[in-house]
């Protein structure tokens, strides 16, 4: 049984070692490309050419609150379809589902009148507030949080223990891996959005970076190693979380492991 843990263990390694390495290659590409004719003159010039501070600053202050608000809502609504019982839980969790199919072209234009009569168009409001409740984020929680004993329950309510203290003192700490998972998707997501932003936003200032590159794009077709040093330097970010994350995600893949 240990030479099979070991064996799984090391094999999960690999995998995730062997799939970082695949994202990296672009990523070296675009570094070697933007070093050619100018070297890290690049990286200040593309910089200096449009306000790419201003973007960093507002993609950040965009994907925290929405990252946070998207932990908020799942977390409680998936804690309330895996354990509360009550009359129609099923079929609303399924129309929560149903809303997946629906392509985010199709719903643009009414969320854009609805945000208009709210007086939200070009606001940080319009930028975080729908998006502060993610469907597939509810579904993973969901999924897990079924998998957890209702035994804990049990004896944490022979102890005293409220649900929303159940919730924090017992399911959090055990969905760890999940929640960075989660984490993980809706940082990327929100990192890349690019529709969106551009839709809702049209003053510089609350651009985002994704809207902000495109922009660099169309005034700097020409001067392709510009393009691939803001391309880099917009990629970073990710591929320091990628890096810093990793850890924690072959330590949570080890334990899951083990467990089986």
């Amino acid at each position: 049984m240990t030479a099979r843990i070991l064996a799984l263990n090391t094999t999960k390694h690999f995998f995730l070692i062997l799939g970082g390495i695949v994202m990296l290659l672009p990523f070296l590409w675009m570094v070697n490309t933007s070093l050619q004719q100018g070297g890290f003159g690049n990286y200040v010039e593309a910089w200096t050419k449009v306000p790419f501070g201003r973007y960093f600053l507002n993609t950040l202050i965009v994907t925290v609150l929405t990252v946070c608000g998207v932990l908020i809502t799942s977390c409680l609504a998936a804690y309330s379809f895996a354990t509360m019982k009550y009359r129609g839980r099923d079929m609303l969790f399924l129309l929560f589902l149903s809303t997946m199919m629906v392509p985010q072209p199709v719903y643009l234009a009414p969320s854009y009148v609805i945000l208009s009569k709210l007086g939200w168009i070009n606001t940080y409001l319009a930028l975080i507030i729908p998006w502060t409740a993610n469907v597939f984020s509810i579904f993973l929680l969901r999924q897990h949080f079924r998998t957890i004993p209702i035994s804990l329950y049990e004896a944490a309510v022979l102890d005293g223990c409220s649900r929303l203290k159940y919730l924090w003192k017992v399911v959090l700490p055990l969905s760890k891996s999940v929640i960075i998972t989660v984490l993980l998707f809706n940082i990327i997501g929100s990192w890349n959005s690019f529709m969106w932003p551009l839709v809702v936003t049209h003053s510089e200032n609350l651009r985002v970076l994704q809207v902000g590159l495109s922009y660099f794009n169309q005034e700097q077709s020409s001067n392709f190693h510009l393009l691939m040093a803001a391309s880099t330097f917009s990629t970073m970010p990710l591929i320091i979380l990628f890096i810093a994350a990793q850890k924690r995600i072959v330590a949570s893949y080890s334990r899951s492991g083990i467990k089986d």
